[in-house]
């Protein structure tokens, strides 16, 4: 859709002004003063008629007339009486309205003026595409050949079949900040001045770290295809500026049938990287292991533009899969506002993961920012190394027009904390403009005392590499005055290659392998599980107008029951199979497993568990 054309759309949505309604109201106020006016004197002409009908019906009682006259006039006397007195309450009431409009004008007009303000910022935002629209379609016409020209090596990398580059694309300028360092690679006879890592000179074999996903016969490969549904989002997200995202109702349209619980789940794809890293005796090597599970868990996001639902407050998630992947994982929504669930992991293969994941979102009018909050811990049974990093900032570009894309960018500090090793991981926010292939992750991993041992590279989206340092020294200035280090690196091995998506994934929300099966039904689950929610369940068979009641009601029950435990003046609420505690490491007080979750799983006793669908 041409950009200046949805200008003027939007333009034309509400034609008038702030002065026209301010005049508009003042002109009610003027009307509403005028009427009370002709009310008080039809008051003055009631209560003048309704004296003199009262002397003249006092001097008929004063007359002789039968009893039966008397009494009849004595009836019209005080119904004439009771008139009086209702015209002069309604009077009064009229008046008193008059006094609350005049009160609360100024109120109306600051409300109005701030209507017009973000009125304003949202023509001014897109105007500013509009022009960066055109100013880039020219500049596309005037190098047509540009592409022809161009030679093979340095061809621009597409940025995704989901979000491939289009006239109505949102770009950024190229980053202000290069890299600190400079990457050459040697070869392998060179490896007699390898600098040690972490007291083991030996290097690990990464290749071929990432196998197919695992396929069972049990587990589903398919969902019903997604139902073409056209719903305009700007309509709904335009009144939504700077306001919490997850206090926003949004129809299922919006959604994938999953809900923020199960997408946490999804860290889990390629959890055999945590297998192998629970093998090495290096703790260097296992730290880039550690960073490349970081990166992959944002692989799956690249094509996935649609929203998880909310979880219900004491909503749960479980994926057993101990019997063939040797891990069983936990969720529960803990709060509600903010939205922030706790996650535990545990495996046989020498490993534990948890975290609480506290989800802040602002909708900004051009995107939508993501902003993960809380640590993620994960600690090796038999080292007792222990890793705790954060989440970077998701970003959802051209809510307003054009094609829906997603970008990851800022920093990753992964820290060991029982070697003080760490790795710095850096992505790379996109840009039109930047030479750089989109999507770039880059890092270094560095031992106690600061020495890099190894470089990372890659994408977030397609895969990450290593290459162990065996030189390094310090190099020339860059263009912002900077030294920027030199890096002798061996030839980079793969620690990380992403899964290739199921066939016809462009149908099913774009779904890899594992969250195909993540709302499976089960047998056995606790009764909180997501896999039991209605309007999910109706969204994934494509009943998307029940799905859409059915969630109102799971929401307005939501609420009434946060209405009737404020009434009860209660502690509030606790949930089923977290608590709180203290962190020794971060100082964090935050909710961890408590256990007895898959002791009431084998037992089948869900008594303690709430209704909430």
């Amino acid at each position: 859709m041409n950009l200046t054309w949805t200008l003027l759309l939007v333009r034309d949505e509400e034609p008038t002004t702030q002065s026209d309604r301010s005049e508009g109201i003042q002109g009610t106020l003027k009307t509403l003063i005028s009427k009370l006016d002709d009310l008080s004197t039809c008051n003055d002409l009631i209560a003048k008629h309704g004296a003199a009908l009262q002397r003249s019906l006092s001097e008929l009682e004063a007359l002789r007339v039968p009893v039966e006259g008397g009494e009849k006039i004595k009836g019209v006397n005080e119904r004439a009486t009771l008139f009086r007195i209702t015209s002069n309450a309604m009077i009064n009431a009229c008046r008193d309205f008059l006094d609350l409009a005049e009160t609360h004008s100024r109120r109306w007009q600051r409300a109005l003026q701030y209507e017009r303000e973000q009125r304003i910022h949202l023509e001014e935002t897109i105007e500013q595409l509009a022009k960066q629209h055109n100013s880039l379609e020219r500049a596309w016409r005037e190098a047509p050949t540009l592409s022809a020209n161009t030679p093979r090596g340095s061809e621009r990398p597409q940025k995704g079949e989901a979000s491939d580059e289009d006239e109505d694309t949102e770009y950024f300028d190229a980053m202000e900040d290069s890299p600190a360092f400079i990457t050459v690679t040697t070869t392998e006879n060179t490896q007699h001045r390898s600098v040690t890592s972490g007291g083991h000179t030996n290097d690990w074999n990464q290749d071929n770290v990432s196998v197919s996903p695992t396929n069972s016969s049990q587990r589903r490969s398919h969902i019903p295809d997604k139902p073409n549904y056209s719903l305009n989002l700007w309509s709904i997200m335009k009144n939504c500026i700077g306001k919490e995202l997850s206090k926003i109702p949004m129809p299922v349209n919006f959604n994938e049938p999953l809900s923020m619980l199960q997408r946490l789940t999804e860290d889990l794809e390629y959890h055999e990287l945590l297998d192998k890293a629970a093998r090495c005796e290096s703790s260097l090597e296992q730290l880039c292991l550690v960073a490349a599970f970081s990166v992959s868990s944002y692989s799956t996001t690249v094509h996935r533009t649609a929203k998880p639902f909310n979880p219900l407050l004491g909503e749960t998630y479980e994926l057993d899969r101990l019997d063939d992947l040797g891990y069983r994982s936990l969720c529960e929504q803990v709060s509600h506002h903010p939205p922030a669930a706790a996650h535990h992991v545990i495996s046989q293969r020498g490993w534990t993961l948890w975290q609480q994941i506290t989800i802040s979102s602002k909708f900004r009018g051009k995107y939508l920012s993501i902003m993960p909050l809380g640590a993620i811990h994960l600690q090796f049974h038999s080292s007792e190394n222990h890793y705790v990093w954060r989440k970077v900032i998701s970003t959802v570009h051209n809510i307003i027009v054009g094609k829906l894309w997603i970008d990851q960018s800022g920093d990753i500090e992964i820290v060991n904390h029982r070697t003080k090793e760490t790795c710095q991981l850096k992505f790379s926010p996109y840009s039109y403009f930047s030479r750089d292939v989109p999507r770039k992750v880059t890092g270094v991993v560095s031992d106690s005392g600061g020495q890099a041992h190894y470089i990372l590279s890659g994408t977030w989206d397609d895969k990450i590499e290593s290459s162990k340092i065996v030189q390094s020294s310090k190099g020339g200035s860059g263009s912002e005055g900077k030294q920027k280090t030199v890096y002798q690196t061996l030839s980079p091995k793969l620690l990380w290659k992403k899964y290739p998506l199921p066939d016809n994934a462009e149908n099913m929300y774009f779904f890899s392998s594992l969250a195909l099966t993540l709302n499976e039904p089960e047998d056995g689950v606790g009764l909180t599980d997501s896999r039991l929610r209605p309007d999910q369940r109706l969204m994934e068979a494509g009943r998307w107008d029940e799905a859409n009641s059915e969630k109102q009601r799971l929401e307005e029950k939501q609420r009434a029951v946060r209405r009737r435990r404020e009434a009860e003046a209660t502690d509030g609420f606790q949930p089923q199979w977290f608590h709180k505690r203290k962190n020794a490491i971060t100082g964090e007080t935050t909710f961890v497993y408590k256990g007895g979750y898959w002791e009431a799983k084998d037992s089948q006793d869900w008594s303690t568990c709430s209704e909430i669908f």
